[in-house]
């Protein structure tokens, strides 16, 4: 048994003869995936006009690609072990691309969050299956760069959605930046059914439908809640069933999980401090830069008057400072001279200081903005693949496509739990401060009666948004605090095991 399954997922890869071409087609597919988790963000005023959404449709479309790709990121890794990657991946690219074309073509807010939901589960087969291939066609002396250029496409295709949706919407209409992904999608499923080699594990775990089912209504149901929150009120019967719900399926979910003989999320990760220290700080990572750009893009449009494409460009220095750094390699030197807790605090240090910045020097103009965009991104660029490389190095080589699909279902559920937490704190604070019926903030200044009005409602909005980037900004910084202490208690007790062995 044991044979069959090293044959089958060698230790020491040999590296395949067109790897770095591969990796560019594994990158492009990934980037795609992920920029859909942002590129909704500058459509929001174009469907709110077009489509008549409220808020809590906006945050839904948006949350429901995250929701769907986190609960099945940890079945479909599992699925693309057993029945094999290249399977995964071609499926994934397909139901990636289908769901991109009804999403183009949707003609109401309810058509697009299902379509959305139907991309999350292509994104989910797409998502489990790169890293695995990644390791599977280099070898050793190659595999930390490819997976540093993968972990790049990963920031970046989170900064950069803005920016495309903001392009696309300069010229085409806001279905374009759905449509946009089925050309990548034809590109890329040709292309791993042609150089990407089949694998996989015949002893590999089944997979876990009825955890993935729990899963998947417990975070569903726990954003619903925190989305609801301002509209119906926090004690509401509706939000307070809705959070129960998610508190209650989720801990079924933990019981199942620990007796099942194949749980889709292993519960003896969680016993290894370094893996809860790199965990904790990808949720809070992702939370940051999810609800930051989710606020960003409306603060750039609605408040500061600037159109998508304008908005769009204005976010670039994000992206640009995260590739800059992380091509320079400045995170793997720093982590070189100092170690993996110091550069993540670090670097979540930054990040919290550049979403700060945002929001107390950048309500007015664009020059504040712009420094805590490039701080947020030195950040993003050094606590990122530290992370990465502390979670790689905190699970079994055997395990590392299940570790990815834990650590990437977490960092996708604090990237939809930072778009509804700091969603709800701008709602709250903005209700607070006006008296509005209205769902939306356009809707709001379209039904103001004077010059006055209108101008109360546009502070009240940017008030509201200042205190979102802050909850957001000591959030970040207190999961940095928790992530380097976790790491640095792991790193002393691998030494006291080392020295007493």
């Amino acid at each position: 048994m044991t044979a069959t399954t090293t044959a089958e997922t060698p230790t020491t890869p040999q590296a395949h003869p067109q790897r770095w071409l591969i990796l560019g087609v594994i990158c492009l597919a990934t980037l795609t995936v992920l920029l859909d988790n942002t590129v909704l963000n500058v459509a929001i005023p174009s469907l709110t006009k077009e489509l008549d959404a409220s808020t809590a449709d906006i945050q839904w479309m948006i949350n429901a690609y995250s929701l769907v790709q986190s609960g099945l990121l940890l079945t479909a890794g599992s699925a693309a072990d057993r029945y094999g990657r290249k399977k995964m991946l071609a499926a994934g690219l397909a139901l990636f691309g289908i769901g991109s074309l009804v999403a183009g073509l949707a003609q109401s807010s309810t058509q697009l969050i299902a379509a959305r939901a139907g991309m999350g589960i292509g994104g989910a087969l797409l998502m489990t299956t790169t890293l695995a291939v990644i390791v599977q066609i280099f070898d050793d002396s190659e595999r930390m760069k490819a997976i540093g250029l993968w972990s790049t496409v990963n920031s970046l295709g989170f900064a950069i959605g803005p920016l495309v949706g903001g392009v696309m919407l300069d010229h085409f209409w806001w279905g374009a930046i759905f449509l946009i992904n089925i050309p990548v999608a034809v590109l890329g499923f040709v292309a791993v059914v042609k150089l990407i080699p089949e694998s996989k594990n015949p002893q590999g775990d089944r997979p876990d439908l009825l955890g993935a089912v729990f899963s998947t209504i417990g975070m569903a149901s726990v954003v619903y809640a925190i989305i609801s929150g301002p509209e119906h009120g926090w004690t509401s019967t509706q939000v307070l069933v809705a959070a129960a719900v998610g508190v209650v399926v989720l801990g079924v979910f933990v019981w199942w999980e620990l007796r099942i003989p194949y749980p889709m999320l292993d519960m003896h990760f969680f016993r290894n401090q370094r893996f809860i220290g790199a965990v904790a700080g990808a949720i809070l990572v992702a939370f940051g830069m999810g609800g930051s750009l989710f606020l960003l893009t409306q603060h750039l449009q609605f408040v500061l008057g600037y159109e998508p494409l304008e908005a769009g460009l204005r976010t670039a220095p994000l992206a640009v400072t995260v590739v800059a750094l992380n091509f320079t390699g400045l995170g793997a030197r720093l982590l070189k001279k100092t170690s993996t807790p110091v550069t993540i605090f670090i670097g979540m240090t930054l990040l919290s200081a550049g979403l700060a910045a945002i929001a107390v020097l950048g309500g007015d103009n664009y020059g504040g903005m712009l420094t805590g965009l490039i701080v947020m991104g030195a950040g993003i660029a050094l606590a990122m693949p530290a992370m990465a490389n502390a979670i790689m190095s905190a699970i079994p080589p055997e395990k590392a496509g299940v570790g990815a699909g834990v650590n990437g279902t977490l960092a996708e559920f604090g990237n939809g739990l930072g778009v509804a937490v700091l969603g709800a704190v701008l709602n709250s604070k903005f209700a607070s401060l006006v008296a509005v019926s209205a769902a939306s903030l356009p809707a709001a200044l379209a039904a103001a009666d004077t010059e006055g009005e209108r101008a109360k409602i546009a502070d009240a909005f940017s008030s509201g948004l200042e205190t979102s980037q802050l909850v957001g900004a000591v959030a970040v910084f207190l999961g940095g605090v928790v992530a380097a202490a976790l790491l640095k208690r792991a790193e002393r007790a691998d030494s006291a095991k080392t020295a007493s062995a």
